[in-house]
Order: C-alpha cells, then sequence, then structure tokens
C-alpha cells in the first residue's frame, strides 16, 4: 500500500484503522497497555505531547506512523531488489535490508520507548544486527556480482 500524504481522506482512514488497532492491542495485551500508559506524556522523538495526562492523540499517530514507515520502507527494499539469478546474493541483500529496517525499527524504540526491558531488547537487536549486517557486507565484498 502506498501512502499519498497529499489524501487527507487517506491519512484520516489510516488513523482511525491504528487507533482500533491500538485499542484491540491494548485489550489484547495488557502489558502493551501499560507500556503505553509509561508512554504518556512523550511524542514522537521524546518530545513532550500532553493531552490531559495521555499520549495525544497526533503524538501516538506520529509514532505508529514513524514505526510502520521503517517497516514499509524495508519491504520496499525487499521488494524492489532485482533478483540476480544467484541465491546466495539474492538471499544476503534482502536479509541485509529485513535487518537493516530492524535497526530502524530499534531505533524508535530507543527514542521514544519507556519500557526498560523493550528498550533493552531493542539495544540487543540494534548490536546484533548491525554486526550481522557487516558480515553481509563482507560476504558480498568477497563475492562480487558476475557481470
Amino acid at each position: 500500500m502506498q501512502i499519498h500524504t497529499s489524501s487527507s481522506n487517506t491519512m484520516r482512514r489510516m488513523a482511525w484503522v491504528l487507533s482500533i488497532a491500538l485499542a484491540s492491542a491494548t485489550a489484547a495485551f495488557p502489558a502493551a497497555a501499560q507500556s503505553a500508559s509509561a508512554m504518556a506524556g512523550h511524542g514522537a522523538m521524546g518530545t513532550p505531547a500532553k493531552h490531559d495526562g495521555a499520549m495525544a492523540p497526533s503524538a501516538m499517530h506520529d509514532e505508529a506512523m514513524a514505526m510502520h514507515k521503517s517497516m514499509d520502507d524495508m519491504h520496499a527494499k525487499m521488494r524492489d531488489m532485482k533478483p540476480s539469478g544467484d541465491v546466495d546474493r539474492d538471499f544476503v541483500m534482502m536479509m541485509r535490508a529485513h535487518h537493516q529496517g530492524a535497526v530502524e525499527m530499534a531505533q524508535r524504540e530507543l527514542d521514544s520507548g519507556k519500557d526498560r526491558a523493550v528498550i533493552k531488547t531493542a539495544r540487543k537487536i540494534i548490536t546484533a544486527q548491525k554486526r550481522e549486517i557487516a558480515e553481509f557486507d563482507a560476504w558480498l565484498a568477497q563475492h562480487p556480482m558476475n557481470k
């Protein structure tokens, strides 16, 4: 799905869908509700966004949109990769994009998250994924694409 920022109807529908998804997740996963409660009062990039003691809807929307953009960018890179005909190279290239997406999503958690356990996990993800990205880069350097 492509998002056209000029379409206010599309953005309103997405905000509505995200708010329903957030409400559903909060009901289904009480721990997530506790983490969301801990985030109250902070907007994008940790800036205050209070609205009666809770996170303002626009700040929640911005956080959700930023996380989804990281994921969408990752999927676009994987989808748009032209197959090389070499299954090893294609695997490495797709996994590299996948790992980079994980790093970006984990960074969003470090920028805005409040739950210590989740932040600790995000740090571990960044460390592990960057190490594996370096391994992928080394493999690619040792296995140049045949023209």
